[in-house]
């Protein structure tokens, strides 16, 4: 690295490790530019790739401004998007272990006696007292005991977060929308970035590989499934948010069953989903609150309140 000129312009590949290797590269004092595996077509439909053609096509990419470029998140905002990456393995590893504990209680022919939430104090103090074989009963503790450390483990991360958010305005700008909630908009804050990377709100919600596929040849055009070619972190909490949204907003309520009339609940929640990041769009561009809609109307036009109003 000391070979080269000192303000050089580097491409490199986005790779699992990227980050620490801008840094490093950085710390050198040189430029670097973080090109798109997918969008670099040059190298992505190579017949024959090595490392050395790779290096050779981005570097002349680079060279004539052709490089299609990935965000390089700073630092302040990867230890953000990682702590909340953290907590959504957590959460998936106890939902994992819930799992397997319904189904060793289904394998054993057990049911819980009227115990609306088997995870809660009445439901984990039946578990610990229910009599099984020795085998299940050892893996049953030892399911408890993970649930336990995950627990705190999800309090601790919890607490670290709401910390962050405890005088973050644009948090609660987001908040207001139905169905998002503190985690829900560090999620969305952390993962989107600064607002100006993107031009619209499509470009926005593209991002996050919520828009459906496009093909067109000659005049046949086709629409299929969304694309799920972008931030999947975005999609899990939109969606997630979705279901509640629809419970408390009228509007988003009455799109939704037009939407499941006729396509289906799945992409009636997806379409639900994308809404929702629009309005998280508009709600930052304009530094204004979400004001619920009394109704849905074919042209959605989002109606806000003063700052007043919110305090």
């Amino acid at each position: 690295m000391s070979r080269i000129p000192c303000g050089s312009r580097i491409a490199i590949e986005a790779c699992g490790f990227d980050a620490w290797l801008c840094d490093r590269i950085e710390s050198y004092g040189h430029e670097v530019h973080l090109a798109h595996p997918l969008k670099t077509r040059a190298i992505a439909e190579a017949k024959i790739k090595t490392d050395v053609l790779d290096a050779r096509t981005l570097a002349k990419l680079l060279h004539g401004d052709l490089l299609a470029e990935s965000y390089y998140a700073p630092a302040a905002l990867r230890e953000k998007r990682y702590l909340l990456r953290y907590r959504q393995c957590l959460v998936v590893y106890r939902t994992g272990i819930k799992n397997r504990i319904h189904s060793m209680l289904h394998r054993q022919g057990i049911l819980s006696p009227g115990i609306s939430d088997l995870f809660g104090v009445q439901g984990l103090d039946w578990l610990q007292h229910l009599t099984m074989p020795p085998i299940y009963s050892q893996a049953l503790n030892g399911y408890l005991s993970l649930l336990q450390s995950l627990k705190k483990q999800l309090n601790e991360c919890e607490k670290e977060i709401r910390k962050i958010l405890k005088d973050d305005p644009q948090s609660k700008l987001i908040q207001t929308i139905p169905g998002i909630g503190k985690i829900s908009a560090f999620l969305l804050l952390a993962e989107i970035g600064p607002l100006d990377r993107f031009r619209s709100a499509e470009k926005l919600c593209s991002y996050a590989g919520i828009v459906p596929s496009y093909h067109q040849s000659g005049q046949v055009e086709y629409r299929g499934s969304i694309t799920k070619q972008g931030n999947k972190f975005i999609r899990w909490i939109l969606v997630e948010a979705a279901h509640i949204a629809i419970r408390k907003d009228p509007a988003l309520k009455e799109f939704y069953q037009r939407i499941r009339y006729k396509k289906g609940t799945h992409k009636a929640t997806v379409a639900v989903a994308r809404k929702l990041l629009t309005y998280v769009f508009y709600i930052l561009k304009r530094q204004e609150p979400y004001c619920y809609q009394p109704r849905y109307t074919k042209k959605p036009v989002l109606t806000f309140v003063s700052k007043k109003t919110l305090t």
